[in-house]
């Protein structure tokens, strides 16, 4: 059987926003709301809550996507998150001084 990679967007508590990839979903949750890795973006952002994922089958683009979705701004992800995608276009071509 192929491998699902999930690309994720965590909401912590401050309001901020947390990308992840992972191989299981469910495990990698828990083990940000536990605090598992205690030098991590979200162990004192805790509780997170699960906003948005995607499947891969491909590692490399689950990476990649992983990587790019990073560098968006808040609302490029606020867009994505929330079905947005005609917004996305638009957002990745503003320049925001």
């Amino acid at each position: 059987p192929m491998k699902t990679y999930y690309v994720y967007i965590l909401k912590c508590k401050d309001d901020s926003y947390y990308v992840g990839i992972t191989s299981n979903l469910n495990q990698r949750l828990t083990e940000h709301n536990i605090g598992k890795h205690n030098d991590s973006y979200t162990y004192k952002r805790r509780p997170v809550e699960l906003v948005y994922y995607c499947e891969f089958t491909d590692v490399n683009y689950a990476i990649s996507t992983e990587k790019q979705i990073k560098k968006w701004s808040r609302s490029k992800k606020e867009a994505l998150i929330n079905n947005e995608f005609e917004k996305l276009h638009n957002l990745s071509r503003k320049k925001f001084s």
